[in-house]
């Protein structure tokens, strides 16, 4: 298996290259994969990666999916429902669950990521760095996300996607979900 270092170089050489037409999609979209055991590992080197990546002279834009996640659910008008239902049946996880993920699926997340790269697309040299991607378990997941994007992708846009890479284009989101090969995009490591 190959190192985080070494597939992170790979994938910052393929985005200087620049991606090859395709028939699936023309967009620059990057998956860097690592096995969810390194988690905590890319989490620590995001912001090595940011620096030389500024060092280098990109302009890098962080989208942190858990961030995003806790601001939407911490601003939600359910929010106070939400917490008395806990309250009352803190044990009811099923139903919790799939109430945030009701929440989620409204498209207030998959906005915020939109506003950020239009508001980079004609930026010189801008980069995104989605990171974070194991806050959407259980909700959803970022291929979704990424499909009702199609055509918003102006800029390298990097998601660090913790699973595993089961074909060319199939990857199984935290190594447990089930395979999902509806992604448009160039993968690297996994």
């Amino acid at each position: 298996m190959s190192s985080l270092k070494a597939d992170f170089n790979e994938l910052m050489e393929r985005i200087r290259r620049g991606r090859e037409l395709s028939y699936a999609s023309f967009e620059p979209i990057f998956y860097l994969i690592f096995d969810p055991d390194k988690m905590l590992e890319v989490k620590r080197q995001t912001t090595a990666w940011k620096s030389k990546l500024s060092n280098e002279g990109w302009d890098v834009h962080l989208f942190s999916i858990s961030d995003t996640i806790a601001d939407i659910f911490k601003n939600a008008r359910l929010r106070k429902i939400w917490i008395a239902g806990d309250k009352k049946a803190p044990h009811e996880w099923k139903k919790t669950n799939q109430s945030l993920a009701n929440a989620l699926g409204k498209g207030e997340l998959q906005k915020r990521l939109e506003d950020l790269l239009e508001s980079v697309s004609d930026k010189k040299n801008a980069i995104v760095l989605v990171t974070d991607l194991e806050a959407l378990h259980p909700y959803m997941r970022i291929g979704s996300i990424e499909g009702q994007l199609q055509g918003k992708f102006q800029v390298p846009t990097v998601f660090l996607y913790p699973g595993k890479r089961t074909g060319k284009t199939q990857l199984k989101f935290l190594g447990f979900y089930p395979e999902d090969g509806n992604y448009r995009s160039v993968h690297v490591g996994g």
